[in-house]
């Protein structure tokens, strides 16, 4: 029955990407969804450079994995609620001999969120939280950093959000003192839905602290069925730190493959 309710609200609210939501809805939204669920996108793409000829060396798989658990239903003051994310990302040399893992980068979190409402009409959301990054290496491999972050998300027309996040930086030196140069402070994140329920357009971007260091994500997601929220993704990436081990090297890559894609990101 539980389930059978989620799905009436969410049919007549019509929440996609970028899908108006009233006051009522949103909270029945949060309060029947399952507090366990994907936080970013989940992904398997392949791919290489786009300027050099496909060789086990300049070829990969990268892969993330990324969940979130919520741990309260906005009870707290300021109607706001806790969770907790989860993130691993992946760089896997499959078409090199042996097929090593060159790179897994783990990001956890501990969050507390609120969401936003202007004439009874979900506007966005705030997050507030506490992360650490690091590559679960050690010695001159080890890469590692800890940032209290904040983030605001926004749906700014019906079919387009806006998140813009900041962080600050504790504890981090030791391992990459020049990490901040190339991560910097901010970042921005834009989704589009060209095509309603069908095509999605995600660009998210970075600016390094050190000059014009940073980097820059597209994705176009395109999903082939009527149901689920599977997509076929085509991703590229192109600046610095893709991967923690090798933060000062700057990328340019194209890759093509599946993602599973949240049902909506103004949530938390």
């Amino acid at each position: 029955m539980r389930f059978l309710c989620l799905l009436i609200i969410i049919f007549s609210a019509k929440t996609g990407y970028g899908q108006r939501i009233s006051r009522d809805s949103a909270t029945q939204i949060l309060k029947l969804t399952p507090a366990f669920t994907i936080y970013r996108d989940n992904y398997i793409v392949t791919g290489t450079t786009p300027t050099e000829v496909p060789t086990g060396e300049n070829s990969d798989i990268k892969y993330q994995i990324s969940f979130k658990h919520r741990l309260t239903d906005a009870s707290l003051p300021w109607n706001s609620y806790l969770f907790l994310t989860y993130t691993q990302k992946a760089f896997w040399d499959i078409y090199s001999w042996s097929s090593p893992f060159d790179e897994i980068n783990f990001n956890p979190g501990l969050g507390l969120g609120k969401l936003l409402f202007r004439n009874g009409e979900l506007l966005g959301s705030l997050a507030l939280q506490i992360e650490h990054e690091s590559n679960g290496r050690d010695s001159t491999q080890s890469r590692s950093w800890n940032f209290v972050s904040g983030s605001y998300t926004m749906l700014i027309t019906p079919k387009s959000v806006v998140q813009l996040k900041a962080w600050l930086p504790f504890f981090y030196k030791s391992d990459n003192p020049d990490l901040i140069d190339y991560v910097g402070y901010t970042q921005a994140m834009y989704i589009l839905e060209i095509k309603k329920d069908k095509l999605i357009l995600d660009v998210l971007g970075r600016k390094g602290a050190l000059g014009w260091k940073g980097n820059i994500q597209a994705q176009l997601n395109y999903r082939p069925t009527n149901s689920g929220n599977a997509f076929i993704t085509l991703q590229w990436y192109h600046g610095y730190a893709e991967s923690l081990i090798d933060y000062q090297k700057k990328t340019n890559m194209l890759r093509l493959g599946i993602s599973v894609k949240p049902f909506n990101y103004l949530f938390y």
